[in-house]
């Protein structure tokens, strides 16, 4: 699923990305972040295992005069909000704003994400949108996960009939829940989280009702979570559990240990064949399998074999017509 929303369309140099974890997260690499991954998130009730979580990203079918919950908060120095100018940008900028008001010692910035906040901190939010819009490095490694475009067709402006989609975040700033929506005015200021209570248990219920607001039967929703990388949270459990009691504590048992070990073991082989996956994936996402096509067919034309394919998937197609107009 994609996003394919903004206010105006002056700049169409940056691509239409998928909202998936692996493009995600090598998107966040890509821009010389360390320390951060993303998970997808199946149900609101069971993602405590992923803690520490530091901010979650929802996809949802925008709609026009959507309801703002919370309060807008323009003027929050200590918030870093900017509005979105361009189009096709609001999953990248979501990312940024989660991680451009992190701050965790698991998770480092990188040199560029750290120049740029830094050059645009004293900007206001629609500056800092036009000062995303020309910020190379961040659209190239964008623009990265551009699918290959097998035909040139003529680009245009999603029609009012069409599905619209945008990326909002949420995260806790200073005690506070906050949603970042770039087509706001400024954060959006959910209510106080309070001491006792989890932020994800206080976004929990807001992001349900948010959902109940559509339709029944809609289900383009997809709801993703900032972690810290998990592969270095077991290294370093893993590291821990195997070096000697510096600090006179009781000492797990030796069974019990060697059972943690194994367990953090395999966690850690299957972070490990995950982040494989999902490079081996954005690799095919960027192949252009275009010529391998056409070669194919022809040499399926070249051996006779074209046009009997082609006859029996028509069939085919004919014979499931009745079920689809059921």
């Amino acid at each position: 699923m994609s996003d394919n929303l903004s206010p105006d369309n002056d700049n169409g140099s940056w691509c239409l990305i998928e909202s998936d974890p692996g493009v995600f997260t090598e998107l966040i690499s890509g821009f010389g972040c360390v320390g951060a991954q993303v998970e997808e998130i199946w149900s609101l009730e069971t993602f405590s295992h992923l803690e520490p979580i530091h901010g979650l990203i929802f996809l949802f079918k925008w709609v026009q005069d959507d309801v703002v919950t919370g309060v807008v908060a323009p003027e929050r120095s200590d918030i870093f909000f900017a509005k979105q100018v361009i189009n096709n940008a609001c999953a990248t900028q979501a990312i940024l704003s989660l991680l451009l008001n992190l701050k965790h010692e698991d998770i480092q910035l990188g040199e560029t994400l750290t120049n740029f906040k830094q050059f645009c901190q004293q900007f206001d939010p629609y500056t800092r949108g036009l000062a995303l819009s020309n910020a190379t490095k961040i659209r190239d490694v964008h623009n990265s996960f551009a699918r290959p475009t097998l035909f040139e067709l003529e680009m245009k402006q999603p029609c009012r009939e069409e599905d619209i989609y945008h990326f909002v975040g949420y995260m806790p700033i200073n005690g506070r829940l906050f949603e970042l929506d770039g087509l706001q005015e400024g954060p959006i200021d959910l209510g106080e989280i309070g001491s006792a209570r989890s932020w994800v248990d206080v976004v929990r219920p807001i992001i349900e009702a948010r959902i109940q607001r559509y339709s029944a039967g809609e289900i383009h929703f997809n709801l993703m979570a900032l972690i810290s990388d998990r592969q270095c949270i077991y290294e370093r459990q893993i590291e821990a559990l195997q070096k000697p009691d510096c600090m006179g504590t009781t000492l797990l048992p030796e069974a019990e240990r060697l059972a943690e070990i194994g367990s953090l073991q395999a966690q850690l082989k299957f972070e490990v064949e995950k982040k494989k996956r999902y490079h081996q994936e954005n690799m095919r996402r960027r192949h252009n399998y275009l010529p391998f096509i056409v070669e194919l067919l022809k040499q399926l034309g070249q051996t006779g074999q074209l046009m009997p394919i082609y006859e029996q998937a028509k069939n085919h197609a004919m014979q499931r017509q009745p079920d689809r107009e059921e």
